[in-house]
């Protein structure tokens, strides 16, 4: 079993930035690859972004290439999602997910574990 946390939400401007961190307990957090997904008003949850075990491999929506980041810091057992040049069509409640499966685009079907979600708003 493995309970996320996520955090780091909240209104922020058009072009600024925001991280959000998932916290995770249980096992073996190590060997879960980690994914962030979003969910918009009255769109179906989507991917965002995912990180291999390890870390060494990571994997970006066509969206937010080149302006969202995912770490991760398996010590601390948590998750990053480094959030910069935002977009108001970037608002949605985001998500962390695991799931126990090498690195790679997982669909939200795949993954075994979810946060509670946390909100980010951007204004225009």
């Amino acid at each position: 079993q493995v309970q996320l946390v996520e955090s780091g939400g909240g209104l922020v401007q058009a072009g600024g930035s925001l991280r959000l961190s998932c916290a995770a307990s249980g096992r073996a957090f190590s060997r879960y690859t980690l994914g962030w997904f979003r969910r918009a008003p009255g769109k179906e949850r989507e991917f965002v972004a995912a990180i291999s075990w390890s870390g060494g491999s990571t994997y970006y929506a066509d969206s937010v290439k080149a302006r969202f980041t995912i770490s991760r810091d398996n010590d601390k057992s948590t998750v990053y999602l480094q959030m910069n040049s935002l977009k108001p069509e970037d608002t949605a409640v985001y998500y962390c997910a695991a799931v126990q499966k090498p690195g790679g685009i997982w669909t939200e079907r795949d993954y075994d574990y979810w946060g509670q979600g946390t909100q980010v708003t951007v204004s225009s």
